[in-house]
């Protein structure tokens, strides 16, 4: 694999490295990524959370009403609370990068 300095890895070059690697075809690879992203967000949707061991976890969480400011007038604002969700890195994850 070449080193990049820039840009960032598309899903295909993703498809392409680990299909090199595993030695699987690109079409199961794909296949894989597409069923690994709808679980996700099946799980997070059904439990709250999913994890993805080594890497890290989806988890949903709420949000508390709050008073914000529109940038434009300055005037204040009331922003509802609302359902969002968040990623978090494994510990793992970031002691390989960092």
């Amino acid at each position: 694999m070449k080193t990049r300095t820039m840009a960032k890895m598309t899903k295909s070059q993703l498809v392409t490295v680990l299909s090199e690697k595993t030695g699987l075809a690109k079409k199961e690879v794909n296949g894989f990524f597409d069923e690994l992203v709808t679980i996700a967000y099946k799980e997070v949707k059904k439990t709250g959370e999913f994890v993805l061991p080594g890497f890290g976890k989806m988890v949903k969480a709420k949000r508390k009403a709050r008073m914000g400011v529109n940038p434009a007038t300055g005037e204040k604002i009331k922003i509802a609370a609302k359902t969002v969700v968040k990623f978090r890195l494994a510990k793992a994850a970031k002691e390989a990068v960092l």
